[in-house]
Parts: C-alpha cells; structure tokens; sequence
C-alpha cells in the first residue's frame, strides 16, 4: 500500500445539472479526493518536515475549486473527469480517487460518482 494524500467533503460552489432550472443557480457540492503521491514523495517530504517536495493539498483544493468555477456542467461525471485533470497537472500526484457528491434528490443524502484514475 502506498501513501495518501486527502482531502475530505470540500464544499464547492458550481453550476451544475441536467434541466436548465438546476444549473441556473450555483448549488453546493461535496468533493473528496484520495491523492497518491510519487512513490516515496511523502517520506522524502516528512523527513525534511517541508512542504516542497510533496504535493500540495492547499494547491490542490484550489485547482478543483477552479475547476468548479470554470464553467457550468450538466454532468457530475463530466465534472469529475476535469477536475483530475487539474490535479494531475499538479507536481507529484500518480493517481486520484475523486469522490462528488451533489444535494438534490429528494429522499436520499447524496447523489454522485467517483472515479479513479492513474497517470500513464
């Protein structure tokens, strides 16, 4: 098992939905990411105790926040897809589980998708 880097239940703001009535104010939704370094980053950055060197959970809470922001989606999963794109533009991530949760199904917590993907 290699390290983790996450980041849980980010609240974010974005135009997002299939009918035009749901994208047409921002809603709240709920992103989680589990980030996996470069083999070895984490240890190398933890035994200097700096942030360079690892990757940037600010950094990256910022690019999926940008990502949100960008433009309006009809789709989580087309949502989901850019947003790790954003994260692997970053230094030192190898693959990403990107969680999305959204609040707009009457009787259930949460609608969402979670994808995982891995650099080639």
């Amino acid at each position: 098992m290699s390290d983790r880097i996450l980041i849980s239940r980010l609240r974010v703001k974005t135009f997002l939905g299939v009918p035009d009535a749901e994208r047409a104010q921002a809603q709240e939704i709920s992103v989680s990411v589990e980030i996996e370094p470069t083999p070895g980053l984490v240890a190398a950055a933890a035994s200097r105790d700096e942030i360079d060197g690892t990757v940037d959970y600010d950094g990256a809470a910022a690019a999926i926040r940008a990502v949100a922001a960008l433009r309006p989606r009809r789709l989580l999963e087309t949502l989901a897809e850019e947003m790790a794109a954003a994260l692997f533009a970053l230094p030192g991530i190898r693959a990403v589980t990107l969680q999305i949760d959204k609040f707009v199904l009457p009787g259930a917590e949460s609608t969402g998708v979670r994808i995982v993907r891995r650099k080639e």
